[in-house]
């Protein structure tokens, strides 16, 4: 049988305290922002599988690179985790055979979103075949963006652009029983192409609510990561609850670095996790952190561990 680390047994030197915060990683949280090495050497960790599962855990595959598609989908359904996504759609079928759901279906990237009415036919297409994806493989959602902000298109017209697209396609979603979630990213971090994205119009949590409030149906949801929320607006876990009707998604990360859930981070992921299910939230929760620990599968198994309440 394998023995299972228990969350108290590590809650000393991998999570932080009921208030939050470590007292050493208050003081080097900008100098490290994220961990080098991996700094746990409790072998328990290695054979760690989620005890509880109240919490549906999912995996960001193009996280894990250059680690397959299948292999890390094999990992995932070893570790307990019962989802991934953003793998290539050529692999759903196989993930699916191995038990595991496809948490979310992509669709047309955050760059060319409907912010401009000329990325509307492509945003439209694209969108249309991740809905008969999700049907055909069971994923409940298709994730949308705004797209980055346009000089000459002012604020007020580009959340009309961003409002049309979704309503020509909600129709279609709504009959196929699919979401579609718009993801809030932040505008703030430019220290990599995939922490931060400088220009994206969708950077307010707030407003990106507003927007699907305007759209008034139940089949646009908000992508919440706790990241990028983190960075942009703080206050996760009251905004989290005041937003419980309109989350149909939510993704991890440390912050800052984008980095693994453990002490060099400043978000306590547990009580985050608490929240979400206060909330009645049942759906899936996606581990979309870039590991930097030397054993890829162990900083997954941490994150597992970390979020299994």
């Amino acid at each position: 049988m394998k023995k299972k680390l228990t969350r108290r047994g590590l809650m000393a030197t991998t999570l932080v305290g009921s208030a939050g915060l470590v007292g050493s990683a208050v003081a080097n949280a900008s100098a490290l922002p994220c961990q080098q090495g991996n700094p746990l050497e409790d072998k328990a960790l290695s054979d760690y599988t989620i005890e509880n599962g109240r919490i549906k855990q999912s995996v960001m595959g193009w996280c894990f690179n250059p680690i397959p598609n299948i292999e890390l989908a094999k990992h995932c359904k070893e570790i307990g985790l019962v989802a991934i996504e953003g793998i290539n759609s050529k692999h759903y079928g196989a993930v699916k055979e191995l038990g595991l759901d496809v948490s979310l279906v992509s669709s047309h990237g955050f760059a060319k979103g409907p912010v401009d009415p000329r990325n509307h036919a492509e945003c439209k297409k694209k969108l249309l075949a991740g809905i008969d994806l999700a049907v055909e493989f069971g994923s409940p959602s298709v994730i949308t963006f705004t797209g980055m902000t346009e000089e000459k298109i002012d604020r007020d017209q580009s959340v009309k652009n961003c409002i049309r697209l979704w309503k020509e396609v909600l129709g279609y979603a709504e009959r196929k029983n699919v979401n579609l979630c718009l993801e809030h990213l932040n505008s703030r971090d430019d220290s990599h192409p995939m922490k931060g994205h400088p220009g994206y119009f969708g950077d307010d949590v707030d407003h990106c609510v507003e927007m699907i409030k305007s759209v008034g149906s139940p089949r646009l949801k908000l992508l919440f990561d706790v990241y990028h929320v983190q960075i942009m607006n703080g206050d996760v876990i009251r905004r989290l609850k005041d937003y419980k009707d309109y989350i149909g998604h939510y993704h991890t990360a440390g912050n800052p670095g984008r980095c693994e859930l453990d002490e060099n981070q400043e978000i306590n992921y547990p009580a985050v996790m608490r929240a979400i299910l206060e909330t009645g939230y049942d759906g899936f929760v996606a581990q979309e952190f870039i590991p930097t620990w030397d054993d890829k599968i162990k900083a997954l198994r941490h994150a597992a561990m970390v979020c299994d309440v």
